[in-house]
């Protein structure tokens, strides 16, 4: 069941949000795009979860303790978020992704590797450039060829840019850009690096998002029909690492106390968040998938009423599925 309510921007050019509309679906690219890519290529041998990035990419010295799994988890030291992108010119996108990639590699951790986990943009970066290499193809190919196109979703599902901007929902009201974001992924690191990257650059309806996360869910409860990734490495993957830490591989898990999932999803429930506004969440022993897609970021980011938004809206959700039973 799906429903759509408001428009994709609040001026005279907004067009009502229908089942068609495109979303930034922001970091939801982490675990629906780059994790369940990394995980299919751990599955075919061509990766390992403890190969060192230095493997791929060439790292400093204190880097070289930086494996896949510990960017999948969070755990790598590297820095949450810089903002790089302010001594790049936006004229030039794509032009710069060698340099910020340095950026990032010069960067002293934060932490030593593994000892605590703390989310990073950064290393989600690092993870699609490592895929990039790994299997000599862009990310964006990568995803349509074994994920988008296999379950039918190639036009719903997708990499920016939209061609129509119409169809998809507005973001931000850029300074850096100088522009109002609709069409072109609001990520300005993923900009950078031409809209597709680790961390960000997925664009997709609630229906395509609904039926990715539904497969998924499906083939984590042993449904053997989807070839991606098998029972046994998602059930790996969706286990929590830590129990000082929320996150599995690439995915998180309710934090108690004041998760966005609100306060019914069991604590086997695994999900994420996007920055424009998005979110899935999973629970396997309720049987429940929970998708919202919106755009609260535009036409500025300093609106954060989502916050409260998400948690009472999974909340009513929930209420009403155990009302009727």
């Amino acid at each position: 069941m799906t429903a759509q309510w408001g428009r994709t921007r609040f001026d005279k050019d907004g067009q009502p949000v229908t089942g068609h509309t495109l979303f930034d679906l922001a970091s939801l690219t982490k675990p629906l795009a780059t994790t369940l890519l990394t995980l299919h290529f751990v599955e075919q041998g061509r990766l390992r979860l403890d190969d060192p990035v230095a493997r791929f990419l060439e790292v400093p010295n204190d880097k070289k303790e930086l494996t896949i799994s510990s960017l999948l988890s969070h755990s790598s030291g590297l820095s949450p978020y810089r903002p790089y992108y302010r001594t790049f010119d936006p004229n030039r996108p794509g032009q710069g992704r060698t340099r910020l990639f340095q950026a990032i590699l010069d960067d002293p951790l934060e932490y030593p590797p593994g000892s605590e986990s703390r989310y990073s943009d950064l290393g989600f970066i690092l993870l699609g450039a490592i895929l990039e290499k790994a299997a000599e193809q862009s990310l964006d190919t990568l995803f349509t060829r074994l994920v988008a196109a296999p379950l039918g979703l190639e036009r719903e599902l997708f990499f920016g840019p939209v061609n129509d901007f119409f169809l998809c929902a507005a973001t931000e009201q850029c300074s850096w850009r100088g522009r109002l974001i609709q069409g072109e992924v609001h990520d300005e690191h993923c900009f950078l690096l031409g809209g597709v990257s680790g961390h960000a650059g997925l664009f997709g309806t609630v229906r395509a998002v609904l039926h990715l996360c539904r497969i998924l869910f499906l083939a984590w409860q042993g449904w053997r029909e989807w070839s991606l990734v098998s029972r046994d490495t998602l059930e790996l993957a969706l286990t929590r690492r830590e129990r000082t830490s929320s996150w599995c591989l690439g995915f998180d898990t309710p934090s108690p106390g004041g998760s966005s999932s609100g306060g019914m999803f069991s604590e086997k429930s695994v999900g994420h968040l996007g920055f424009t506004g998005t979110s899935f969440w999973m629970d396997p022993e309720k049987g429940v998938i929970v998708v919202l897609l919106t755009n609260r970021v535009h036409p500025t980011r300093s609106d954060t009423r989502i916050r409260s938004f998400r948690p009472e809206f999974h909340d009513r959700i929930m209420h009403y599925l155990v009302s009727r039973g």
